[in-house]
């Protein structure tokens, strides 16, 4: 099998660690399968694929699309590290409001699987980062919304101090 798949404490909210093969020439990896991650539980069909760049202490979301546009997404890192958060929203789950957070690297390869009922955002833990994220639903614009990355009732540990936010995310509301 070509992926190792964790739950975290959403259990499904997945860390997906690559095998990675090497030999002289360099590396290579299979950073998705429909037919392994869809056995796994997560058998989205991603339809877009954004690709996010930025500096150290930069911090995207918390962000999420509405229903009927709600986006799954699949996050990988291809230079630098990040933080990255989901937060599960669904209004009757055990785990309402509760979040996880893991560190994903281009060194290590891992990749975290995103249910579209969470939140997302990451924070940027190197000199730059670029992450990809391929994503179940094409972005619509009356769909977006978001929470306040810094929501004291979700409370969050990101793991930097006084991050670079852009406006957008200063307004979000906040989520209780």
């Amino acid at each position: 099998m070509p992926f190792d798949f964790k739950r975290l404490e959403i259990p499904e909210v997945l860390l997906i660690t690559p095998r990675v093969w090497t030999d002289r020439r360099g590396s290579f990896i299979e950073t998705y399968k429909h037919s392994e991650v869809a056995a796994a539980g997560a058998g989205e069909i991603f339809v877009q694929e954004n690709h996010s760049s930025s500096v150290r202490g930069v911090l995207r979301g918390l962000h999420f699309q509405r229903p009927p546009h709600a986006q799954t997404k699949l996050v990988r890192v291809i230079s630098g590290q990040i933080f990255d958060v989901a937060v599960d929203l669904r209004p009757d789950s055990a785990t309402k409001g509760k979040w996880v957070g893991v560190v994903l690297s281009a060194e290590d390869k891992t990749l975290m699987y995103v249910p579209g009922w969470c939140a997302h955002g990451f924070c940027v833990l190197s000199e730059r980062a670029d992450v990809l994220y391929h994503t179940s639903a094409e972005y619509s614009a009356e769909h977006e919304s978001g929470f306040m990355w810094n929501d004291p009732s979700l409370g969050i540990a990101w793991p930097v101090t006084d991050p670079i936010v852009s406006d957008r995310d200063k307004q979000w509301p906040l989520f209780a």
